[in-house]
């Protein structure tokens, strides 16, 4: 059987696979600062009552699988991800000082909805790294 998440009035399941990107696709996203790039975003899904599926961060972009409660919408969700994870970077990871124009992020994302092939998606967001070194053997950049 399907296992739904319940609140007080619905019973839910909404699934979103999401990919975004550091500004200017730069590959930031190695060792020590990955690990802890990966722990801010997993704090701030904790915050907000989202559930991080599944999550995989690549030297130039991420891919998450988050379950997101229908109160909130997932363009809410996304930018507040991506707003606040942006400025516990810079104060944290980067250490800086300034308070405004803190960007870490490109300005979109895509996102998807997950229906009945969760599993298909968590695969392929697990083996990204995988396929990604496959076609650069290949040559297919």
């Amino acid at each position: 059987m399907h296992d739904w998440e319940s609140l007080s009035h619905v019973r839910w399941d909404c699934k979103y696979h999401v990919v975004f990107v550091p500004k200017f696709r730069k590959k930031k996203l190695y060792g020590k600062f990955r690990d802890r790039v990966g722990e801010i975003l997993k704090d701030l899904c904790r915050q907000r009552g989202v559930n991080l599926v599944e999550g995989h961060l690549m030297p130039d972009h991420v891919h998450m699988c988050i379950s997101v409660p229908p109160k909130y919408s997932i363009a809410f969700v996304i930018g507040f991800l991506k707003g606040k994870s942006a400025v516990l970077i810079h104060r944290t990871v980067l250490k800086e000082k300034r308070v405004s124009g803190l960007h870490f992020w490109a300005r979109g994302y895509c996102v998807s909805t997950v229906g009945l092939d969760e599993d298909t998606i968590r695969k392929y967001i697990r083996d990204q790294e995988k396929n990604d070194q496959q076609q650069m053997e290949l040559g297919l950049e």
